[in-house]
């Protein structure tokens, strides 16, 4: 099975529209689901990103070889360019580094809210509560495509379920769907 957790609906959309989810709820979430795949929206933030993805594992208590992927928008600086595609391997929260892909070499800063300066190399709002939930799980990866150069303000609920469509393939790919 494939858990994908994504803050906004428009991220999860890309996957309802591809894979013919069906709606549901579990929990105080939105869930879509089809036969071997589930996605949960959790909403902007650290908590509820957390949230959901405990009220994933409580719910349909993952087996060893199922999937976790939280994948999302980010804001990034102007190395990268939008729509790029970012593995991330370590996240920076509270200037603390939690490695868990070593293999992985980029780390993606957590913030607790919006960021407008150019002062990180690639930031979101979800990564860490995703990590703290899934410290269990073997098969974990976060995806982050890169929106805004730090202009959140730009970022349209079309262009994000775009962004996320235009990648959802080669996620596919790389966690071996």
């Amino acid at each position: 099975m494939l858990y994908v957790v994504t803050a906004l609906k428009s991220e999860a959309q890309a996957f309802v529209d591809k894979y013919k989810l069906s709606k549901t709820k579990c929990d105080d979430f939105t869930l879509f689901t089809a036969q071997n795949i589930k996605v949960i929206i959790s909403g902007i933030g650290i908590n509820n990103a957390k949230s959901a993805t405990n009220t994933l594992i409580k719910h349909f208590k993952p087996e060893s070889r199922d999937i976790f992927v939280n994948i999302g928008i980010c804001g990034a600086s102007k190395e990268h360019k939008i729509g790029e595609l970012i593995p991330i391997g370590s996240i920076i929260y509270r200037d603390r580094e939690h490695i868990f892909n070593k293999n992985i070499f980029i780390s993606i800063t957590c913030k607790d809210t919006e960021v407008y300066e150019d002062k990180y190399n690639i930031v979101d709002m979800e990564s860490f509560g995703f990590y703290e939930a899934t410290k269990e799980i073997k098969n974990r990866y976060i995806y982050k495509v890169v929106s805004d150069h730090f202009e959140p303000e730009t970022v349209t609920k079309e262009k994000t379920k775009r962004l996320i469509f235009n990648v959802l393939q080669e996620v596919m790919q790389k966690v071996k769907v």
